[in-house]
């Protein structure tokens, strides 16, 4: 059990953490994978997001998140949505395009 948590402790120290988004704040580590030039964490044009019913549409395609080869059409309730701490959205797509991992949003005014 010891070296179980040594591991993980090591692991942690080692750089593990979460790199900047490009306004300066720190995406959660469970969501980001690599770092500011290769990570899969990104901002992404706020013209590819809807608001729908229950949550939200995110459509991505080339050119709209560095790891983005094809079009994709993510669908995800609000309860999913992380806060994004600078008004803008990003994505993190882990471990592949295919697979939406974390999505920030920006707190909803009415």
């Amino acid at each position: 059990m010891r070296s179980i948590l040594a591991s993980v402790m090591i692991a942690y120290a080692s750089g593990a953490a979460a790199h900047e988004a490009h306004t300066g704040w720190k995406y959660e580590s469970y969501c980001c994978n690599g770092d500011n030039h290769t990570g899969d964490c990104q901002m992404i044009p706020t013209k590819n997001v809807r608001i729908v019913k229950g949550g939200y549409e995110v459509i991505l395609g080339p050119g709209d998140h560095r790891l983005i080869t094809r079009n994709h059409d993510f669908r995800l309730r609000q309860s999913e949505a992380r806060r994004s701490k600078d008004s803008e959205y990003h994505v993190c797509l882990y471990p592949n395009e295919d697979t939406l991992r974390c999505f920030y949003a920006p707190d909803m005014s009415y």
